[in-house]
């Protein structure tokens, strides 16, 4: 991503620190198993620091996709199998939410801060 692109996002609509915070999902994190979190608006900017347990991830992009444009790729970053296993896992946390394929998400991918 380019200077441009990080000058170009809007304002964050919550902090880093709500990024990630259910235990399975923060589990899941420390296990290295999850490098990317979607969420329905912008909670971090590129390069900022997330802490986990006294483990730090860095915020290495930040863009916006479609629930449609989701493979089974984006699944895994979310630690799991396939995009039917993250559906099924997100509308349990939100009942009633349709799923959408035109519907956006803000998609922040993360990893270890190297020591």
């Amino acid at each position: 991503m380019t200077n441009h692109e990080k000058t170009n996002l809007p304002p964050k609509t919550c902090s880093v620190e709500r990024l990630v915070t259910m235990e399975s999902d923060v589990a899941l994190v420390l296990q290295g198993k999850k490098t990317a979190t979607r969420r329905n608006g912008r909670y971090a900017d590129v390069g900022e620091i997330m802490e986990l347990q006294g483990q730090s991830f860095v915020v290495d992009r930040v863009y916006i996709q479609t629930l449609g444009d989701l493979a089974d790729e984006h699944a895994k970053q979310e630690g799991f199998e396939s995009v039917e296993d993250y559906k099924q896992s997100i509308l349990s946390y939100h009942p009633g939410m349709p799923w959408l394929p035109h519907m956006t998400v803000w998609v922040h991918e993360f990893s270890p801060v190297k020591a």
